[in-house]
């Protein structure tokens, strides 16, 4: 199948993606828009996560307030950095950062990262998951199984980068795959680095 110039500027409205490469998907995929989205977003990805060891020391921070009868009850920032400054400076970029903000703050996210919860939590998390397991009266030769099966859920649950975008309009996955869908447009090393949550009649 031919590929259009009228082709190659969609795919390139919908993806971000430069000429040549929206061309070359197009292309490998003989005109398939959606497997050419597919191909240049499996291609970002692969170079994002190539990326992941590149210092990144700039960013913005997003912040959000919701307020009920009036006056703010939760509020949230987050730190999204980026490589450069002119990625940092972008609308899409701080876009991003608001909505992890507004993310938090209906959420509740402990950790940013799977790596970042603690050895003593996790394992207390795992005595705590065993026993129940067997309280339920599951047999001892699938224990592991259901603690891994439960730990998953517990990450899911409390940890940022693992739990459900709330946003799906705007993006069907996982916060960490947000972030690294945004690192692969973007063409840098973006991460979250920080972030906080205050609610009016919460312990801090």
């Amino acid at each position: 199948m031919a590929v259009t110039a009228k082709d190659v500027q969609a795919l390139r409205q919908a993806t971000g993606a430069g000429m040549m490469d929206a061309k070359r998907a197009l292309t490998e995929t003989d005109g398939d828009m959606d497997k050419a989205k597919d191909l240049l977003r499996e291609k970002g990805l692969a170079a994002a996560a190539k990326r992941t060891d590149r210092t990144a020391t700039e960013g913005t921070i997003g912040s959000y307030m919701h307020e009920q009868a009036g006056r703010p009850v939760i509020g949230a920032t987050v730190v999204l950095s980026s490589e450069t400054d002119f990625v940092a400076k972008s609308d899409e970029f701080q876009i991003v950062a608001d909505d992890l903000a507004m993310h938090i703050a209906a959420s509740a996210p402990k950790w940013i990262t799977v790596e970042d919860v603690p050895e003593d939590a996790i394992a207390k998390e795992r005595e705590l998951i065993a026993a129940q397991a067997r309280n339920e009266g599951k047999p001892d030769a699938i224990i592991d199984e259901v603690v891994e099966d439960r730990v998953k859920s517990f990450y899911a649950d409390y940890v940022l980068t693992e739990q459900k975008f709330i946003r799906s309009d705007k993006f069907d996955g996982t916060v960490g795959a947000l972030v690294t869908d945004l690192a692969a447009r973007m063409g840098e090393n973006i991460s979250v680095t920080a972030m906080a949550r205050l609610a009016v009649g919460e312990e801090v």
